[in-house]
């Protein structure tokens, strides 16, 4: 396809990936007062985020291999339609518990566009030219994190629309992005009749990674560190995991390549990707609730509050896309990336209900502008060491494991925070007089603070506020793991052409 061509199937592909990004970000400023009216709990508060990531993380490896094997444009059909099905069934919800429900189908529609639109644009565009295409791609994902949270915020403070409209303003988008892809999306696939879809390995991978980051949810508050639960969960899923390696070592088309995966640069690569969604997907989705329940802003001043976070993901994405591109050389970009990460998070770990909005701002920054230097580029890293037949594989693998980080990151900082909160309010309520157990505010059993006397009130929003920066402090330890794997990446330069 020539720069034209490329331009108009790139519109559409735009679209999509705005739209899922939009749905996740547009919902997490919104998610307290949503949480709030369905009278939900934290644990529920982070089930609603993690049931989506948990099933775009267990499906992301499947459709990276189906976009191997059969029809990239039909597969992206398809999984609009998922999406929209789903968006609509979570507006409708009626409780925390349908919400969850509907936001993990959702999450196979996500998990299907983010990982298709980067196989689609990678068979379209030579690793070399794709740095400056990944530049339109930073700033769509970044205008998204951006507008979402301001979205968010004003639909749910708007009295004739509600949070519901959270849910379905993607829809419109969605079915305009699926009629502009059915006219303008052209590919020669390489059809390989041959050979046939590993099931049995991708279903033993999903109910591995499912197994494993289910006990990662309720370890801590539901049974302990040490106990009979644990070690099934925990034994259970090493077992199927090990017996998913051994068939994937073993199939002729296994979902996840392990050829690929062994080599130097993509399983650093995939290190410093899973490395940077722990922090970034688990420090990113609780900064809204800190400005709601920690600070008393409102859903749309805490979406004005992210923009320095948003901001950064922006100019760095685009200015380094564009960078590289110029240059070919992608190993500095990722090292300066997740380096400033790091320190984002450092400051942000400072934090408490008091901190000058001004400091928190400038963590925000640094934490944006890693995000945007860091994360496409090691999606180019591995896509660069693969022929165009392993493509999709390759790029299901490394948003695999992302997905996957972000949603360890988030279940173990959701309960972290929530065990950190519940003991800061039993605290409070014990120094002004008040019986936890009989107080709607007690442990942080709900987060419907606007129902709440005045003082309690005050507790659970200094308990959520100085909460906080412990995780923060996490992410910035999980951040340093992604930089020792950056460094050890080879300074090799990008391809000039599609395939190897």
């Amino acid at each position: 396809m020539d720069h034209r061509h490329v331009l108009r199937a790139l519109s559409g592909l735009l679209i999509v990936l705005f739209v899922a990004m939009i749905s996740s970000t547009v919902v997490s400023v919104a998610l307290p007062k949503i949480i709030g009216s369905l009278n939900g709990t934290q644990s529920q508060y982070t089930w609603v985020v993690t049931a989506t990531l948990l099933a775009s993380t267990a499906s992301t490896p499947i459709w990276g291999k189906l976009a191997d094997l059969f029809s990239k444009k039909t597969l992206l059909q398809i999984s609009i339609g998922i999406f929209v099905i789903a968006s609509i069934a979570c507006g409708f919800a009626q409780s925390t518990e349908q919400l969850i429900a509907f936001r993990a189908v959702q999450g196979l529609g996500m998990g299907a566009l983010q990982v298709l639109v980067q196989v689609i644009i990678a068979a379209m565009i030579s690793p070399k030219e794709r740095g400056r295409y990944n530049g339109y791609l930073g700033g769509v994902m970044a205008v998204a994190t951006v507008g979402g949270p301001l979205l968010g915020g004003f639909i749910t403070d708007t009295s004739w629309l509600g949070w519901r409209w959270c849910f379905f303003i993607a829809v419109p988008f969605t079915l305009i992005a699926f009629v502009m892809l059915t006219r303008t999306l052209h590919l020669t696939e390489a059809r390989r009749s041959e050979t046939k879809v590993d099931y049995l390995g991708a279903s033993l991978i999903a109910a591995g990674v499912s197994l494993l980051l289910l006990w990662v949810t309720f370890v801590g508050n539901d049974f302990d560190w040490i106990s009979w639960q644990t070690l099934v969960m925990v034994g259970a899923s090493a077992v199927i995991l090990i017996l998913a390696v051994v068939v994937e070592s073993r199939v002729s088309d296994p979902v996840v390549p392990l050829h690929v995966v062994r080599r130097r640069d993509p399983a650093l690569a995939i290190v410093a990707s899973l490395a940077v969604g722990m922090a970034m997907f688990g420090g990113a989705v609780f900064l809204g609730q800190y400005f709601q329940i920690g600070r008393g802003y409102s859903p749309t001043e805490a979406g004005l509050l992210t923009i320095p976070l948003m901001f950064g993901v922006l100019v760095s994405s685009t200015v380094a896309g564009r960078l590289v591109s110029r240059t070919g050389k992608v190993k500095p970009y990722i090292i300066t990336g997740v380096v400033v990460l790091t320190l984002g998070f450092l400051g942000l770990s400072t934090i408490d209900h008091e901190t000058s909005l001004v400091l928190v701002s400038a963590g925000m920054l640094a934490v944006g502008v890693g995000v945007g230097m860091s994360m496409q580029n090691l999606v180019l890293v591995l896509q660069n060491t693969v022929p165009l037949g392993e493509l999709g594989a390759a790029s299901g693998a490394i948003t695999f494991f992302r997905s996957l980080g972000g949603t360890i990151g988030v279940s173990v900082l959701g309960a972290v925070l929530a065990n950190q909160v519940a003991t800061k309010i039993t605290r409070g309520l014990a120094e002004l007089g008040v019986d936890p157990a009989a107080s709607s505010g007690g442990g942080g059993s709900t987060l419907n603070v606007a129902a709440m006397p005045p003082q309690i009130q005050e507790v659970v929003r200094a308990a959520y506020g100085d909460a906080t920066g412990t995780i923060f402090l996490i992410s910035a330890a999980i951040a340093v793991i992604g930089v020792i794997a950056a460094l050890f990446l080879t300074p090799t330069k990008l391809r000039d052409s599609v395939d190897l």
